[in-house]
């Protein structure tokens, strides 16, 4: 569930009404539940409490300083992927033992700062990003933690882009590698492999893949007797777009919980889109109505460059009107929802059912919360959206729209041009 509801045929956030936030900030821009934010990361926590996980979010999901504070102020550890996910993690004020970093394609620089800042488990997905680490705990005269990242060749069901369990992608290293890393332990005086670690994928609905991924590689720990006291299980639990209907943290857990518990292991999870996703909102605003032959156009100020989710994954975002016509008789047309980037691909929802809309209604796109801000891009020259948070009644800003100005910030014109 979440906090944006429907009162008097009007959308609010939390107790707030959105056309009111709406006349402060300038469309698109994205809004957040604080309380939505807390509450999800609370159902993980109570589900999971008999074991008491490390729950480290997602920061990929949604990398704003003020929602990673918020998680960090309640408890919560972090899941970073680069070094900029580390300094995001450094100003939220993370306590570096409850970071974890992965990521396949980690840089030198970034090892070493990770390092220096004494995080608690590097997620190493190849031989050479060990030898690496292994090079530069050295030089600093640093003991550092390991997980290895398995690829348990488990197929999910969900969109093949975000599928990273499976055995032909980048993600992991096959059990066959792995083996051969814990026999060959001596190679790396300076590392301590203290943990495995996967991560099959995101948007799964439902916890078989899970169990099948978990089973597999207890199986191999224990047929090697390999003995390590971190199992870090990963995300991935999807969330309601559309006709989905995805487990709950009690019932995820109810699954799981029974395997967990007898390895005495200390469980870490990587939640994102299910703490962030339905946190947040993208509210846009019509520009034009364009009816042809074969279409009805709704064309908003808000497209691909916000929110890419739709044309890169053909994924489906719920999409209503801020405020609802009193009559409620007012007949529905089927409309395209489409944004201003020259793009035939930029488009929020197809064939959705609206009442007539007019210029400068103002539209909710759902469940935007995760993969949406932090997705987003200045293609065509636009600045990128404002961030606001309701927080107990009051409207925060938590990033001020871009200006032209700072699209070009960073360039400059070589002195032959001039």
């Amino acid at each position: 569930m979440h906090e944006f509801t429907f009162k008097d045929n009007e959308l609010y956030c939390e107790d707030i009404k959105i056309s009111t936030i709406a006349k402060k900030f300038p469309t698109p821009f994205y809004l957040y539940s604080y309380k939505t934010l807390i509450d999800h990361y609370r159902k993980l926590k109570t589900a999971f409490s008999a074991i008491s996980p490390l729950i480290c979010f997602s920061v990929k999901s949604n990398s704003n300083i003020a929602m990673l504070r918020a998680l960090v102020k309640n408890g919560a550890g972090l899941d970073i992927v680069s070094g900029g996910e580390l300094y995001r993690a450094r100003l939220a004020g993370a306590d570096p033992k409850k970071i974890v970093y992965a990521g396949v394609g980690k840089r030198p620089d970034e090892i070493m700062d990770a390092i220096k800042f004494g995080i608690l488990f590097f997620n190493v997905e190849s031989e050479e990003e060990l030898e690496t680490i292994q090079n530069i705990a050295a030089s600093l005269k640093k003991r550092v933690n390991i997980a290895i990242r398995i690829n348990p060749d488990v197929v999910p069901k969900t969109h093949s882009h975000i599928a990273t369990g499976k055995g032909d992608s980048k993600f992991g290293l096959d059990f066959e590698t792995v083996h051969k890393i814990f026999n060959s332990q001596w190679r790396y005086p300076d590392l301590k492999i203290r943990g495995v670690h996967i991560h099959i994928g995101s948007q799964i609905v439902d916890a078989d893949p899970f169990e099948e991924a978990i089973r597999k590689v207890l199986d191999f720990l224990k047929k090697y007797n390999i003995e390590v006291d971190h199992f870090n299980i990963g995300g991935g639990l999807g969330i309601i777009y559309s006709i989905e209907n995805p487990q709950t943290a009690k019932n995820f857990a109810k699954r799981i919980l029974p395997i967990l518990k007898k390895t005495r292991l200390k469980i870490i999870l990587e939640p994102g889109r299910f703490i962030s996703g339905n946190s947040g909102i993208l509210v846009t605003k019509v520009l034009y109505t364009k009816i042809t032959p074969r279409n009805t156009f709704v064309i908003v100020d808000g497209g691909m460059s916000e929110l890419i989710r739709p044309s890169l994954y053909t994924a489906y975002h719920k999409i209503v009107p801020v405020k609802v016509a009193q009559d409620s008789s007012q007949t529905c047309d089927k409309v395209d929802i489409v944004g201003p980037i020259c793009e035939s691909g930029d488009f929020l929802g197809k064939d959705r059912l609206l009442p007539m809309m007019h210029k400068g209604d103002l539209l909710a796109v759902m469940g935007a919360g995760a993969y949406g801000f932090a997705m987003s891009s200045n293609y065509n020259s636009r600045p990128r959206a404002a961030e606001v948070m309701v927080i107990n009644s009051k409207v925060h800003i938590i990033r001020r729209q871009e200006d032209y100005a700072d699209l070009v910030r960073g360039e400059s014109i070589p002195k032959e041009l001039k």
